[in-house]
């Protein structure tokens, strides 16, 4: 996700001098640098944000490092699912600014969500510019409810891993039916991916759009007499959420 920011960034020609603290050496773009240790930085660096995109185990160990930038000055992003607020203040004191944020993987092609949360010490301008950061792989909206991020990372966060299973079931039904499997997923992949970006574009909400491939006793309402049974999609997919919504707030804890 901290690469697929990155390339953001640059895609978006955020031309902020920017700095990547990683301690593999990696392909970078032009004119981003890498330290192998937060040690390693310049010691009048004075970054507007730092972007805390490392795996939610590892935090507690790095951010120790970059206390001294947590006086306010500086905005600390974090895309690193269920560490808290709270958890951020412990790290970091008090006084530090911070945005959590809990984007999904289409990210990595510019089409990617993020919801993001603001302690009380983020100012106007450095929420701006966590919606510039992360506005550079997609679309942002924000919760004045940190407990809201739990449901987005079930709808949101794990969202992608939902509609791929979707292709793989729909190829896999296709196959029961007869086509042969190429044939199957290649139909199952352009028809997802289609209809999504039928919905990106069209003015009319999921339900209309629905309706209007449903034809009075056609095949598609033979179809969706299963799926939207009493035991159906709904609340099949209902149960999905509210357990990933548990497992979101059990990792906080």
């Amino acid at each position: 996700m901290g690469g697929a920011l990155l390339a953001g960034w640059k895609r978006k020609r955020l031309n902020q001098p920017m700095a990547v603290v990683e301690p593999q050496p990696l392909k970078l773009p032009t004119g981003v640098k890498r330290y192998a240790t937060s040690d390693a930085l310049p010691k009048r660096f004075a970054p507007a944000a730092i972007v805390l995109a490392v795996k939610p185990q590892s935090l507690a160990e790095a951010l120790p490092a970059y206390r001294r930038f947590a006086d306010g000055e500086t905005v600390f992003l974090s895309i690193a699912a269920g560490k808290t607020l709270r958890f951020f203040a412990r790290a970091l004191g008090d006084d530090a600014a911070v945005v959590r944020a809990m984007p999904n993987t289409p990210a990595a092609i510019g089409r990617g969500i993020a919801v993001a949360c603001a302690n009380p010490h983020v100012t106007p301008a450095q929420r701006t510019l966590s919606t510039r950061l992360l506005g550079a792989v997609g679309e942002v909206a924000w919760a004045d409810d940190e407990a809201l991020l739990d449901p987005v990372t079930a709808v949101s966060g794990s969202g992608p891993a939902y509609v791929f299973l979707l292709i793989e079931c729909l190829a896999e039904a296709g196959i029961a039916a007869g086509l042969p499997a190429e044939l199957a997923m290649k139909l199952a992949r352009a028809t997802v991916s289609g209809s999504g970006e039928l919905a990106r574009l069209s003015s009319e909400d999921a339900a209309q759009l629905r309706r209007n491939v449903t034809s009075p006793g056609g095949t598609t309402e033979a179809a969706l007499k299963i799926l939207m049974a009493g035991d159906g999609m709904a609340p099949l997919m209902r149960r999905a959420i509210a357990a990933a919504t548990a497992r979101s707030k059990e990792l906080a804890d």
